[in-house]
């Protein structure tokens, strides 16, 4: 769901972190979480169609800490340094099974900085910027443990952990360097029965090594055992409750803690909210529509600029949007030089991508302009493809990160697949152009990535009351592309103290994007506890 704390980040600018990927295929666009179960590990109550929400609420666990987890919640952390200044990291441990914890365990790496003052201390603020895979400990280092608001890292302490199978807490590894520039360059908008084949072999090839990869970790690295790992690092910080900010899918991760121990929930940030009752191919559709509600958005933005190579001010949005198709259309017949060392070419696929990435930020859409001004006009992909590798978190020495690794090892555990076969997109294909005239053949495809996922999915659709929590703050904005403010309004119905914040505007997430109504409304809350209003609009 990525972050990208705004493309998530912008990644487009990565100082700032997207917060939601969903399909984590090969357009890798989405912010799906899914779903845990309706009860602590077992499935939810019934069974969910494609366009049907769930009506089954995650049951939250006992109040008293098994016997059998007080190890876990008794453990002291042993602080070192990071190697970045100002900050501490830990690692901690957690059963990798909750259901069997004598049968081994996972490390977490945690990091924090500590409260500056002067003022009382409030405890600690932990924060995740969403993927899911996204690192919460990269996200704190790069950004939230110097960049959010003075009043608040002075009274609290910032502290981030990696989930399970993310960055540094025992990662989930797939395919190396040029394995993933291949499976990025890969068709999803496939004309004919030979290029469905190679499609469905790359997710084959991709699952089959991530299965070989960590057998074991990829069946416990679901959003309900991240929820109840923060709840161990709740206790060994020695918070009576959890204090939390979480962007995209972290919005998922965030609330499934308030569901399970709601008396443990203290003041929660959850911005960019997703909606926990959907099934998956829902989630895809509905984020498809985020993603033409950005794209037009920007479409109309484009055409009043003097760079913008889609139209001009007589062109109308619809048809800037087949002038983008048209110029997919061509890089699919003839991808486009891109000046890369390594030999790869602008594809369709990684045009795609590059375009998506811009969407999470309307302050990447200048850059976007330029890039696409030089692949139509002067041939020359290079633009779009830095776009494009920044989504993916592709280095400059071929490596990627593992975010698209985490991202679907979490996303296929979590929900049963959107498809189960090419035939079952072929099927949907109509809705989902209508969805997205643009996107929506290819976000269409990179749904079916699940299908041949080597671990069973472990959770259902279901509903998240948290019932007795206090006020949950939960933030949509209006024109997000990746989770669209509908899941923001859902999110918010469905939590028995939930109070909704908009943002009137555009871009993924709103916190610390410039808006002063937003932070002010979330300052107050974090720093006094009181929460906006219930319906309060910023613009």
């Amino acid at each position: 769901m990525h972050t990208r704390r705004s493309h998530r980040r912008t990644r487009t600018g990565s100082t700032r972190f997207r917060g939601a990927l969903l399909a984590a295929a090969l357009l890798a666009t989405a912010c799906s979480a899914g779903g845990a179960s309706t009860s602590a590990g077992s499935p939810a109550a019934r069974a969910v169609g494609a366009t049907e929400a769930a009506t089954a609420a995650l049951t939250p666990l006992p109040r008293a800490t098994p016997s059998k987890l007080a190890p876990y919640y008794e453990q002291k952390l042993a602080w070192r340094d990071c190697g970045v200044p100002g900050f501490q990291c830990a690692t901690m441990k957690a059963p990798l099974d909750y259901a069997k914890p004598g049968e081994g365990d996972v490390r977490l790496a945690v990091a924090r900085k500590k409260a500056t003052g002067p003022g009382k201390r409030l405890g600690s603020l932990l924060v995740n910027p969403g993927g899911p895979g996204g690192s919460a400990i990269g996200y704190l280092q790069q950004y939230a443990g110097i960049g959010y608001p003075a009043k608040v890292r002075a009274q609290y302490d910032m502290v981030a952990v990696d989930p399970r199978g993310v960055a540094r807490s025992e990662p989930v590894e797939c395919l190396d360097g040029p394995e993933m520039d291949a499976y990025t360059q890969t068709d999803v908008t496939p004309d004919d029965a030979g290029e469905t084949d190679e499609l469905v072999d790359a997710y084959k090839e991709f699952a089959e090594a991530c299965g070989a990869d960590a057998p074991k970790l990829l069946r416990h690295v679901s959003t309900l055992e991240a929820a109840r790992d923060m709840d161990v690092l709740r206790a060994v910080l020695g918070d009576e409750k959890l204090t939390y900010v979480g962007a995209s899918y972290g919005t998922f991760l965030g609330a499934t803690y308030a569901g399970l121990f709601p008396d443990r929930t203290g003041r929660l940030v959850l911005d960019g909210a997703m909606d926990p009752s959907l099934p998956a191919r829902r989630l895809n559709l509905e984020q498809t529509e985020g993603f033409e509600t950005a794209f037009q958005s920007f479409a109309k933005d484009c055409v009043r600029q003097s760079d913008c190579p889609l139209g001009d001010k007589n062109t109308a949005p619809d048809q800037v949007g087949k002038n983008l198709k048209s110029f997919f259309d061509d890089l699919d017949a003839k991808p486009l030089p891109a000046g890369d060392s390594d030999g790869r070419k602008l594809t369709e696929s990684l045009a795609t991508t590059g375009v998506i990435a811009a969407m999470y930020d309307e302050g990447a859409w200048q850059q976007l302009r330029e890039s696409l001004t030089s692949a139509i006009k002067e041939k020359d992909g290079a633009g779009l493809l830095i776009l494009s590798d920044s989504y993916y978190e592709r280095e400059a020495d071929g490596g990627y990160s593992n975010l698209m690794f985490a991202n679907a090892a979490v996303n296929c555990l979590d929900l049963p697949a959107a498809f189960s076969s090419p035939d079952e997109v072929r099927d949907a294909l109509p809705e989902f152009e209508k969805a997205s005239p643009v996107f929506g053949e290819g976000l269409a495809w990179s749904s079916l990535n699940c299908a041949y996922w080597p671990v069973k999915p472990t959770g259902e659709p279901h509903r998240i009351e948290a019932a007795g929590a206090t006020p949950i703050v939960v933030v949509g904005t209006t024109r997000d592309p990746a989770t669209p403010y509908r899941w923001a309004e859902a999110l918010s119905d469905q939590l028995a103290s939930g109070h909704l914040l908009t943002y009137e505007g555009d871009g993924h997430t709103a916190y610390g994007r410039g808006s002063t109504c937003i932070d002010s409304a979330i300052n107050t809350y974090l720093l006094r506890g009181t929460a906006p209003e219930d319906g309060k609009r910023c613009s």
